[in-house]
């Protein structure tokens, strides 16, 4: 595990218990058994859909790109904003928007 992933405990306290996996060089991570994080270069990218990607668009935090076979791949995850990592409060509430991304992907 990468200090940085280490830390996310911390930053995701008021929001709940995360676990994280490895995964394709980077991480996943969850909470109550679902994937609502991306950890790619020690850069954290939260679950969206489509009624929380606006959020995340209002705010200009791009998607999570990869290339793969010529071609870029887009996921839907995004680019968690950067004050989270200092606020508690607003840490858990996008932890609970990307998780309630999750949940509903997961209905699908």
């Amino acid at each position: 595990m990468s200090e940085y992933v280490d830390y996310l405990n911390e930053v995701f306290a008021e929001f709940g218990p995360i676990a994280a996996r490895r995964m394709f060089g980077g991480h996943g991570i969850y909470h109550a058994g679902l994937m609502f994080g991306l950890v790619a270069d020690d850069t954290l990218y939260l679950k969206v859909d489509d009624l929380s990607r606006p959020a995340f668009e209002a705010r200009d935090l791009p998607a999570f790109e990869f290339p793969q076979r010529g071609r870029i791949v887009r996921m839907s995850y995004h680019l968690a904003p950067e004050e989270i990592h200092d606020d508690p409060a607003l840490a858990a509430d996008w932890a609970r928007r990307a998780f309630e991304a999750a949940l509903r992907s997961a209905q699908r």
